[in-house]
């Protein structure tokens, strides 16, 4: 049974690592097709860093992604400490509705948000174009935030609740025992989720096609529109290196994982 288990669990990560690894080799072949290896080459990279609508694509949902996991990570964290200082019961439909929005399908989301913003903008603000980089950022911070959520309650659940009293009661205000106690503790949870945050909003391309305007669009958006006619091969150099790029951010963030577990062991350990 064990032995039938490895296999699948290979044959799962196969299936899902073969097409980055295709496009990974199709990112250093001579050739414009990728059936066939021609021979290697970096001038598909040359020609992405040379291409300065793609950069500013690229640097226009880097722009996005940042500021959204900021935001989110922010507004996450302090909705999560609120969500744990809750009863029971309030907690639990509080949780339900976090959940809500993960579940929920990204084109039920993105068409109600692009309502939203369309009627507030034309009905409330009067203006003609309602879908502008704000309504593309509000977007990403609204589906940011249960992830956040999500990283940080754990955290805030494996604290002992006995620290914060115990800085309160030697002289610190609520916010210095959030600030030096409580938020040292999570501070693995808040790392994680904006880590994840970040990934999330970076390659997202469904909410963000309905919510998008005309003044600002991002990569994912326009790369669909590449995908109606062949594709260039330096457009697989950039999808290796955001594939590299998100690789290493959720590698760092298992590794701050591990190292925030082991910490606790040995602290454990010493007491």
């Amino acid at each position: 049974m064990k032995r039938a288990n490895r296999i699948m669990t290979v044959l799962i990560f196969i299936f899902l690592y073969i097409p980055m690894a295709v496009l990974i080799v199709a990112s250093f072949n001579t050739g414009k097709d990728i059936t066939e290896f021609q021979g290697f080459t970096l001038r598909q990279y040359e020609r992405l860093f040379q291409d300065r609508s793609l950069l500013k694509l690229l640097g226009n949902s880097l722009l996005v992604s940042i500021l959204a996991s900021l935001i989110a990570t922010i507004f996450g964290t302090i909705s999560a400490v609120g969500i744990h200082n809750l009863n029971p019961k309030m907690r639990k439909v509080a949780m339900t509705l976090t959940d809500i929005p993960m579940t929920n399908p990204d084109i039920v989301t993105g068409v109600s948000l692009s309502l939203l913003f369309v009627f507030v903008g034309t009905k409330m603000l009067g203006q003609r174009n309602s879908l502008t980089f704000w309504t593309l950022l509000i977007a990403h911070i609204t589906f940011n935030l249960p992830y956040v959520i999500l990283n940080v309650m754990p955290k805030l659940k494996q604290m002992d609740a006995s620290l914060t009293d115990a800085a309160m009661d030697l002289g610190c205000t609520p916010w210095q025992a959030f600030y030096r106690v409580t938020l040292h503790e999570i501070m693995p949870g808040v790392v994680s989720g904006a880590i994840m945050a970040f990934t999330m909003s970076l390659d997202d391309f469904v909410i963000s096609y309905f919510v998008t305007g005309l003044d600002f669009v991002t990569l994912p958006v326009e790369i669909y529109s590449y995908t109606k006619k062949p594709i260039q091969p330096k457009i697989y150099a950039m999808f290796t290196l955001l594939f590299l790029l998100i690789f290493l951010l959720m590698t760092a963030m298992n590794l701050m994982q591990v190292v925030a577990d082991r910490k606790k062991i040995a602290d454990r350990k010493g007491h």
